[in-house]
């Protein structure tokens, strides 16, 4: 058979090119996933770095209403337990998230006002307390009010980080109050002694050992009994200074529209859960109402007609996947798209309602 002069050639050259575009594609690809790899790292750099100068997480804002309007309100919202656990693997918690919010919204001239969304039934004490004093502060050196709106449940530490907003809106059937403090441990004592476990302790002194649940209740003196209701008397009056003075500002503040504390709102601070429209007779919120009456109200103190309504959400990037890298060879990592609440610790102080501690 007598062939064509030059096809197996030109075969030849067809297959080499081919071979050849595929080393480029894959150095092409090598290339592009080093450079993401290493500029992953550079940013995870500058992340770390911006985080150690105070920077917090990074945000993105959203526009959730747009009255095609030249200034804006933020919403920021407080939902679930507040603590101090980690919500990343940034390593930024609750109270980071907030903070972090509320500068962008102070430094945004466009922002005239920030609606405070509730939804919490309280939570760790000094979380509940760095967000009050965070709250304070933005509307001190920023000169913009901040409205809260409670939906379903704002109390104990909902409550406590509500009063330091300029005015208070709460829905009538919001439940609300519980303003108290509780510490909540176990006793497992009685079981050890069934099962035939007996619990040597070395401790340096007479109270090292406050709060262990292995020991007989009959071993636990009276005056540990007394420090730690001392504490929580403690702890308890300062929750009560808060409500004073966050109530007494936004009252002059807003005078004459804002409401007051009635003379004995002392006597319903035991505890007890109040309703929204309890809650607006004794004083401890301004306005019965939802989102669009925080809305309105925002706009009215800001001294505006009208603006866009915005939030800022959390920003993940490919940075945020090393730390995950980084803890999978001690544990598995897990992607869930809800959220998972705090695990309640025993021994710590909470501002929470009795049903809700373990």
């Amino acid at each position: 058979m007598i062939r064509p002069t030059g096809t197996p050639a030109s075969g030849g050259r067809r297959r080499r090119g081919w071979v050849w575009l595929i080393v480029l594609a894959f150095v092409g690809f090598g290339l592009w996933a080093t450079w993401t790899l290493v500029s992953g790292l550079l940013h995870l750099e500058s992340v770390s770095m911006a985080a150690a100068r105070g920077g917090g997480p990074r945000l993105e804002e959203v526009l959730l209403e747009d009255h095609d309007a030249a200034w804006k309100v933020a919403v920021v919202d407080l939902e679930g337990i507040i603590s101090s656990d980690f919500m990343d693997p940034m390593g930024y918690d609750l109270v980071d998230l907030i903070r972090a919010q509320l500068k962008r919204a102070g430094e945004d001239h466009r922002v005239r006002a920030v609606i405070l969304r509730i939804n919490s039934p309280g939570g760790e004490v000094i979380a509940s307390d760095e967000l009050y004093r965070a709250i304070r502060r933005f509307q001190e050196e920023h000169d913009k009010p901040v409205v809260a709106v409670m939906e379903n449940v704002a109390a104990s530490g909902g409550y406590y980080v509500a009063v330091g907003s300029r005015w208070i809106v709460a829905n009538e059937m919001t439940l609300t109050g519980s303003i108290g403090v509780i510490l909540s441990t176990w006793n497992y004592r009685g079981l050890m002694d069934k099962v035939g476990i007996r619990p040597y302790t070395y401790k340096s002194g007479r109270f090292k050992d406050m709060l262990s649940g292995a020991r007989d209740p009959s071993e636990i003196p009276p005056e540990e009994r007394e420090m730690l209701q001392a504490l929580i008397d403690e702890v308890f009056d300062r929750f009560k200074e808060v409500v004073a003075e966050g109530r007494n500002a936004a009252a002059e503040a807003n005078d004459p529209e804002g409401r007051r504390l009635v003379e004995n709102w002392e006597d319903y601070a035991d505890g007890r859960v109040f309703s929204g429209a309890e809650a607006y007779r004794l004083g401890f919120v301004d306005e019965l109402g939802n989102f669009e009456t925080a809305r309105e109200r925002a706009l009215a103190l800001a001294g505006i007609e009208d603006a866009n309504v915005v939030r800022y959400q959390r920003r993940l990037t490919f940075a945020d996947l090393f730390p995950l890298f980084g803890r999978a060879r001690v544990e598995p990592v897990r992607v869930d798209l809800g959220v998972e609440l705090p695990k309640l610790r025993t021994g710590h102080l909470y501002f929470l309602p009795p049903a809700l501690v373990p």
